[in-house]
């Protein structure tokens, strides 16, 4: 790929592949459907994270129409996500407002240079238990970070610190404001029966209307947007620039670091889910670049730290999405309900939503995930259990510090353990003897083979990805045989590329055999849940065997048909 190519925006790319009006209304449809998605739940960030609601909004619609205008996604919709609540809540605590827009002027910088040097395709690298232990602490983090708002209790200041707030918010627990609380459950049930009944409805925004229309009709004793903040503004910001000394710099370089990575982080993650949705690929440089720019941006009209958002980029993809231009017109129709609704926000109950920041958090709990991964071989249990209690009760920071030193060291320790020394001939080097030379020759029509030598680990998924896209503009086979004696191990994080391989064999009907199996991927297999499925999943002792099930399964379809 080209240098011009990897940093080339998939706006630019969208418009000259040709862009009609058929693809600007399905776009608009788009942007609107996460616009009413995105206006209340970017308040409720920036609530929670120590700042006013309409820093939120102002994130929404500035990084949000940068990262769509220059990123490497065609779908992604960006602004302020949970992920990022407990940095800036104790930025904000420990340096200001001023700090916090100090952090993420750098953390944009930093972000630039990163996708400069191409350091997007690194990214991915990232061990599946680290991504999920931290993002299920975040969501730890986001809930007990409602409580207060939840119950209506009386406090005036709630410690950044887990085990601080805890006990405080404890101690205040003959304060509950049983009102605020009914509001707050009633939206979440509210919220919950439209996603079962009524999905494709805007179940936020909904919920968030109907509790500001309860809390007026019935007089509710409940604190709102106004009486804690005051009223929105109806404008943009104007340009701000933070104090900028050398002092300030390296007192604030561990919290730009941080902001800095969770923004690579979650919008390459964003980008790859988008792209499993999508069957496209993202460009990861340029998205880099597009976050870099988007988070200056950001900082400098006094916004907060911004990146891809997993759960808007899919009901953007849901909605029709085909071009970028869906996440450009999100941020312009944010900016009109801004302009035009500013003086009925302050109505809005904190109980209401609070309720939707519960929702997000038990989304990222991903707790789905977590038991799987507690299925997992101990190492990646452990790494798991040991990143989300770090993210919980110490720092993010250190919690992904510890997670990838604690990742490499049992890589090393799992290589270690599959080196053996031996003889070595030259009948070493043939593998299987003088017919592999001829092994695809000996292929039946709609059969194709691979061969994974050596562990499947997090660092090495990405190939078994690269084998599966090049079928997507030839087409996928009837039998796909994934040839696994000279793969020795297998972690979670291989077991979680499996199983994405498989999903994307079973939509095209092709059969997956999974031949050679060695003992530690057949167990971590089993324990797992990858286990045969007729018409879908088959493992053969060797190739051979393989081949055998394959002609059958071929001979199969032919005598069916």
């Amino acid at each position: 790929m080209s240098w011009r190519t990897q940093f080339e925006p998939k706006l630019w790319t969208a418009w000259r592949e040709g862009y009609g009006l058929a693809a600007l209304r399905r776009d608009a449809i788009a942007g609107l459907t996460v616009a009413i998605v995105a206006l209340p739940l970017a308040m409720a960030l920036a609530i929670a994270s120590g700042a006013p609601p309409e820093k939120g909004l102002h994130t929404a619609i500035i990084a949000g129409f940068l990262i769509s205008a220059l990123g490497g996604s065609r779908v992604q919709i960006g602004g302020p996500t949970g992920a990022f609540i407990p940095v800036v809540f104790v930025i904000i605590e420990q340096h200001g407002y001023d700090g916090l827009v100090l952090a993420t002027l750098m953390a944009g910088v930093m972000l630039l240079f990163a996708g400069w040097i191409r350091l997007g395709a690194l990214l991915r690298y990232m061990p599946q238990p680290v991504i999920t232990g931290f993002t299920a602490g975040i969501a730890v983090i986001i809930f007990s970070s409602q409580l207060r708002d939840l119950f209506g209790l009386d406090v005036d200041q709630v410690p950044a610190e887990f085990a601080d707030k805890i006990a405080v918010l404890w101690a205040a627990g003959p304060s509950v404001n049983w009102a605020a609380f009914g509001l707050a459950v009633g939206c979440i049930a509210l919220i919950l029966g439209l996603r079962r009944y009524a999905p494709k409805w805007p179940g936020f925004l909904i919920a968030v209307v109907g509790g500001t229309l309860a809390a007026m009709l019935l007089a509710l004793p409940v604190e709102t947007i106004g009486s804690r903040f005051g009223g929105l503004p109806s404008a943009l910001p104007a340009f701000v620039l933070p104090e900028i000394t050398p002092e300030r710099l390296r007192a604030l370089l561990p919290a730009a670091l941080t902001i800095a990575f969770l923004a690579g982080i979650e919008s390459l993650l964003s980008a790859v889910v988008a792209d499993g949705m999508t069957g496209r690929r993202h460009r990861p440089n340029a998205e880099l670049v597009a976050q870099g720019v988007a988070n200056t941006a950001s900082a400098l009209f006094g916004g907060l730290p911004a990146t891809g958002a997993i759960a808007r980029t899919a009901t953007n993809i849901r909605a029709g999405a085909v071009s970028p231009m869906a996440g450009i017109l999100h941020a312009v129709f944010i900016l009109v309900f801004m302009l035009a609704l500013a003086p009925l926000m302050r109505h809005v109950p904190l109980a209401a939503l609070a309720a939707v920041l519960v929702i997000v958090a038990w989304g990222m709990s991903e707790i789905e995930r977590f038991r799987h991964l507690m299925r997992a071989p101990l190492g990646d249990r452990a790494l798991l259990l040991l990143t989300f209690a770090l993210t919980v009760l110490v720092d993010l920071t250190v919690a992904i510090q510890v997670g990838l030193v604690t990742a490499a060291f049992l890589f090393m320790h799992r290589m270690a353990r599959t080196v053996e020394v031996e003889g070595h001939t030259l009948a070493d080097e043939i593998d299987e003897g003088p017919e592999e030379s001829d092994m695809r020759a000996r292929l039946p029509a709609g059969v194709e083979a691979f061969r994974i030598v050596g562990p499947l680990f997090f660092g090495a998924t990405s190939h078994l990805e690269d084998a599966l896209r090049s079928f997507r503009d030839t087409g996928y086979p009837r039998v796909f045989i994934l040839r696994t004696r000279l793969m020795p191990i297998v972690d979670a994080s291989g077991v979680a590329t499996l199983e994405v391989f498989l999903a994307q064999l079973r939509k095209a009907g092709t059969l997956l055999i999974v031949s050679g199996l060695q003992p530690q991927p057949k167990k971590v297999f089993a324990r797992m849940g990858l286990v045969e499925h007729p018409g879908e999943l088959a493992f053969a002792r060797d190739f051979a065997e393989a081949l055998e099930m394959a002609s059958g399964h071929i001979e199969g379809g032919r005598a069916a048909d």
